[in-house]
């Protein structure tokens, strides 16, 4: 139709839709694939990085409401804050893989971990990214002490959609989905994952880091003593 004067065109939006409960068997062989290529037992640089830190899960909340004062004001403060630790090793030169990234982060409600692959050498497949999760009623340290397994894969392509596996859970609209053609996809994933916690030291390292965000966490009001105006001389 023809554009009155005035008017306008709205620029078209493309909206991949990912189906991460049940790929195509071509994508299901891209995840296999990728997963090969991950290296069980890998020696890495010397470069490394540990970081830890506290965030917002809504960057856009008021962080004085979320520190109000009273009996309360910790519980509803941890409500929207999430603490996180980020181990970064690098792979020598000749390897097919840069880096890999292992994220700790926990908040109200979950306690998650995320593996990062990123590729050297970019054409198709830019990152491999494993994550797993469990609730966050037990600790950091009694998480750690075995191996969860993989919830969620995720390949992210250069000039394509990503790929993603994830486990799926009944809804209000049906129960979940049979997924047991993909338990070799996540078996992969889980072995990986589960040699990185000792490749990284996770087990030790993030437990500490944890702690000591908690010994910030409560040195973060402090209380002020009033200081006496200074006298001048007479």
């Amino acid at each position: 139709m023809p554009l009155l004067l005035g008017q306008q065109q709205q620029p078209q939006v493309k909206v991949n839709m990912l189906n991460v409960c049940s790929p195509s068997a071509g994508e299901q062989q891209e995840i296999k694939s990728a997963l090969a290529r991950i290296p069980l037992t890998a020696s890495f640089t010397q470069d490394f990085e540990i970081d830890r830190g506290r965030s917002l899960l809504d960057q856009s909340s008021d962080v004085f409401k979320l520190e109000p004062a009273g009996p309360n004001a910790n519980a509803a403060a941890d409500a929207g804050i999430s603490d996180w630790v980020r181990i970064r090793r690098e792979y020598p030169s000749e390897g097919y893989f840069a880096t890999v990234q292992y994220s700790f982060s926990k908040d109200r409600t979950d306690l998650v971990e995320t593996l990062v692959f990123r590729v050297r050498d970019p054409k198709e497949l830019l990152l491999v990214s494993i994550e797993d999760s469990a609730s966050a009623v037990t600790s950091a340290a009694n998480m750690l002490s075995t191996d969860t397994p993989a919830s969620r894969i995720k390949l992210e392509r250069f000039g394509q959609p990503s790929i993603v596996l994830a486990r799926c859970r009944a809804t209000d609209a049906g129960p979940a989905p049979d997924q047991s053609a993909y338990e070799p996809l996540f078996h992969s994933a889980s072995v990986i994952a589960a040699n990185y916690r000792d490749l990284l030291d996770v087990r030790h390292t993030v437990p500490m880091e944890m702690e000591r965000i908690g010994k910030l966490k409560q040195k973060r009001n402090p209380v002020l003593k009033p200081v006496a105006p200074e006298r001048k001389p007479q």
